[in-house]
């Protein structure tokens, strides 16, 4: 096809200079589909909880709907700028983000759910600033291997490096592992993805693991014994993982069906929230689950592929970052439910409960989405 021709079909948005095409329409299938499924599934697990206290059943599914509405805003929006332009806010934007990071962790605003300080009071409503921390990371990073791909440069290190550190750090005090966990594997692929040495890669990541064994707590060891053996306290640390694989035997293959969970009713706490893989598996067996996975790894396949067709680093690379914060995340939620990996706090994207989460996600989406569009300049096709 000519690029005429291209023009003509597929543009959505023609100037002096040259046009853009539509978005990536396959993304935009995805997140419809795990949103919807979201939503459904927020209103069955969450049912149990909301009446217990006094609530509208569906008042949490009605919350999270109206979060999304507010992402599909926040989505379009940076599905329209034009990604190159962020690069004189990513610093700005990474500071404010360490701002409010500082205001959860060292002031009263902080707010402290499960043992964890990760929200901020903002009125009636709360925030999750770490979540912003994913969007921050993989801006950064994209910026500054934009160019090259040195690492002890003070420039660098200073505008760059010395920001994802710093949030690392106060995510880290909340305490927020799992997501210092996603940070870290973000780090390491888009750092793949620049063209950095391979024996660079091993001392970062060999570094990362003796700095993250120093600064374990007994908390976060007793996670991993349960993990190996969740039956030595089966009616205390190791109830939530008990509960999480009973639904998955419960579900079978075709699962009991929607709306027919037996374990979220009081028998598996956070059922609407970390835990909600494991009342898909209950609901709707092990298709289900693998209806799940496959759409996750298509959102990473689209993802992959619109940074492969984008002819600039920055916008490759950050590409790179947003989809494997949004992919990694999702894939760890699911392995905390199956009992693959050690309970951690991470919400699965889009479909979880957490108004923040779903914000900030399809926030990235929307840069994911303006990134996918090709543009051809006039020069190219006349």
């Amino acid at each position: 096809m000519s690029a005429q021709r291209f023009k003509i079909q597929n543009s959505e948005h023609v100037s002096p200079t040259g046009f853009v095409s539509a978005p990536d329409k396959g993304l935009m299938i995805i997140v419809a589909f795990l949103s919807l499924i979201g939503i459904m599934m927020i209103l069955s697990a969450g049912a149990p909880k909301c009446t217990v206290t006094g609530a509208n059943p569906g008042s949490f599914a009605i919350k999270q709907f109206m979060w999304f509405i507010a992402g599909f805003f926040g989505m379009s929006w940076f599905a329209r700028y034009d990604y190159k332009k962020l690069v004189k806010y990513v610093v700005p934007f990474s500071w404010f983000v360490i701002l409010l990071l500082v205001l959860v962790d060292f002031t009263s605003l902080g707010v402290t759910v499960n043992g964890a300080k990760r929200w901020l009071a903002l009125g009636p409503a709360q925030f999750q600033p770490s979540e912003m921390t994913k969007l921050a990371v993989a801006s950064l990073l994209a910026c500054a291997f934009a160019k090259d791909i040195s690492i002890f440069n003070q420039e660098k290190i200073i505008k760059y490096f010395l920001p994802i550190a710093v949030m690392a750090g106060l995510t880290a005090a909340q305490p927020n592992l799992s997501m210092v966990i996603i940070l870290a594997l973000v780090c390491l692929i888009v750092y793949i993805t620049a063209g950095g040495s391979i024996t660079m890669l091993v001392s970062m990541a060999s570094g990362a693991l003796l700095l993250l064994s120093l600064k374990i707590k007994p908390y976060q060891l007793s996670r991993i014994r349960i993990w190996l053996d969740p039956e030595s306290d089966p009616y205390g640390a190791g109830y939530n993982i008990i509960q999480s694989l009973l639904a998955f035997v419960s579900g079978g293959f075709f699962g009991v069906g929607f709306g027919a969970s037996r374990q979220k009713l009081e028998w598996l706490p956070e059922a609407h929230t970390d835990f909600i893989y494991a009342v898909i598996a209950e609901e709707w067996g092990f298709l289900g689950c693998l209806a799940i996975i496959w759409l996750f790894l298509w959102f990473i396949f689209r993802g992959i592929r619109i940074a492969g067709s984008c002819k600039d680093m920055f916008g490759k690379l950050l590409a790179v970052g947003l989809t494997f914060s949004i992919g990694s995340q999702a894939f760890i939620n699911m392995s905390v439910a199956s009992s693959f990996v050690p309970a951690t706090g991470v919400p699965m994207p889009f479909i979880s409960y957490g108004g923040t989460s779903l914000f900030v996600t399809m926030c990235m989406v929307g840069i994911l989405l303006n990134i996918s569009k090709i543009r051809i300049m006039r020069s190219d096709y006349v």
